[in-house]
């Protein structure tokens, strides 16, 4: 076993690091696991089976020495400062050109600080976004590399042969220079707090208002699949609401507490949007959404003081028909708005994204694959420098033929007290942004007449400043 000599590392052996390091052996690549935790190596071990193929060790020594040159070590740790724990200890071991992979959700400013100071020190390093939960990490995964071109092309071989296909095309590309990888990954997750959010208001709505049952809301979910709404989240809530309970009676998902968790991903694609002056607002009240959900309390206390809990209910078909039409809509405008601060960011931090690639990358293995990715994809390969989603003919009509019931839908759940503040938020971001004239000139004199901040003109050049007293 000593001569043996292993293709590829990999740095943690939780459930993504094992499953991610299982899939790379499964496609004829040795691979070699290293963790701190004994009996993570050793679980890793025993159900790789064969150790010519996968291996690991506790000894960071032994586990550095066993990987071919030039060594490419993938991390999948939690971000922050595990990750530079990490570096800091494989160092010493490295040689020059050897290669590091960032595979978690760090935030992309920490790549470009790694990524400097190890070209100092002659190792290659890039962050990849990884998306598909752990079984996405074990059958395949969408991985969204940027960093060094020469570095990637070194690993891309593993890449390639791990990811999920669509089509027979590999859910892998090359981001482009940077930290263009982990920032794509981050907007990936943003749009996935966008429409987790969605699906989860929509529920609520057909519940509430339609006073479908469980194996109803199952029923709707599994149908909307088959349609323009087919999705990775619609298809797992469709089998969410049918699961019984394992502890006790009924289905499960009425015993499941209303608090959301969340990571910082989405907080950190709603802060750095507004860095950049883009507009995501379904994101940011996704993201804000999971706060008001963490005040239980208040809300109970709230509820009690404000809510009379009489609601109209409606025809079922025909809201679950409208239903259908506004949750597409509210698609495409996540979508949008996410695929709007990629090319932003592109042109801030000089990634050269191609938006194109980033759709198709994502038509399968990650959490947010959905049929309309393809038609993304085939909109940013005819028009490369496209803005926004919006301005697309092939996306006019699917808004002009959804965003009625969007409106039938936001007024319904106004009167009735259903909070939907991500179809409410998509379509003012809507009507905003088709607006040619916005009040905001009364904002610019707001600002011109207490702070002096001046304004311009329709009617002239210039910038001009008033003595409103």
């Amino acid at each position: 076993m000593e001569n043996i000599t292993y293709d590829f590392g990999l740095v943690g052996l939780g459930v993504m690091g094992r499953n991610f390091i299982l899939n790379v052996a499964d496609q004829n690549f040795k691979a070699f696991g290293y963790d701190l935790d004994p009996e993570k190596v050793s679980e890793l071990i025993e159900e790789g089976g064969d150790q010519s193929r996968v291996n690991a060790s506790s000894d960071i020594s032994s586990f550095v020495e066993a990987l071919s040159l030039p060594r490419k070590i993938m991390l999948l740790v939690p971000a922050g400062k595990i990750v530079d724990a990490v570096i800091e200890n494989l160092l010493p071991h490295l040689s020059k050109n050897d290669i590091i992979i960032d595979g978690g959700n760090s935030f992309f400013t920490d790549t470009d600080r790694r990524e400097a100071y190890l070209q100092s020190k002659g190792i290659y390093f890039f962050g990849a976004g990884v998306s598909g939960g752990a079984k996405g990490a074990r059958y395949g995964p969408s991985i969204m590399p940027g960093g060094s071109r020469s570095a990637y092309k070194e690993v891309q071989p593993i890449f390639e042969a791990v990811a999920a296909k669509f089509k027979n095309e590999p859910c892998v590309a090359y981001m482009g220079p940077k930290s263009a990888g982990n920032y794509v990954k981050m907007v990936h997750n943003g749009i996935e707090y966008g429409l987790m959010q969605l699906t989860s208001e929509f529920y609520s709505l057909l519940q509430k208002g339609g006073g479908l049952t469980n194996n109803e809301l199952h029923q709707v979910y599994k149908t909307w699949n088959e349609g323009d709404l087919q999705s990775f989240l619609v298809e797992i809530s469709a089998k969410i609401f049918e699961k019984k309970d394992p502890l006790g009676e009924g289905e499960l998902i009425d015993k499941i507490l209303d608090k959301a968790k969340q990571k910082g991903t989405g907080k950190w694609t709603s802060q750095n949007a507004m860095d950049i002056g883009i507009p995501i607002p379904t994101i940011d009240i996704a993201v804000s959404m999971r706060e008001i959900s963490a005040l239980k309390n208040e809300r109970i206390l709230a509820a009690k003081k404000y809510k009379d809990g009489s609601i109209d209910i409606s025809p079922k078909q025909q809201l679950i028909a409208k239903a259908e039409n506004a949750l597409f809509f509210s698609f495409i405008i996540t979508y949008a708005q996410g695929m709007h601060q990629l090319k932003a960011a592109s042109d801030e931090y000089g990634y050269e994204l191609s938006l194109a690639s980033i759709a198709k990358i994502w038509r399968a293995g990650c959490i947010i694959r959905a049929a309309l990715l393809e038609d993304i994809a085939e909109t940013f390969e005819k028009d490369k420098d496209l803005n926004n989603l919006l301005l697309s003919p092939a996306f006019e009509s699917k808004v002009k033929e959804s965003v009625g019931a969007a409106r039938e839908i936001v007024i319904y759940a106004a009167e009735n007290a259903i909070p939907m503040p991500g179809l409410f938020n998509s379509l003012s971001y809507f009507d905003a942004f088709t607006s040619e004239k916005l009040p905001l000139n009364l904002i610019q004199a707001q600002r011109d007449y207490f702070g002096s901040h001046t304004y311009e003109r329709t009617d002239r050049e210039g910038v001009f400043h008033t003595e409103w007293n």
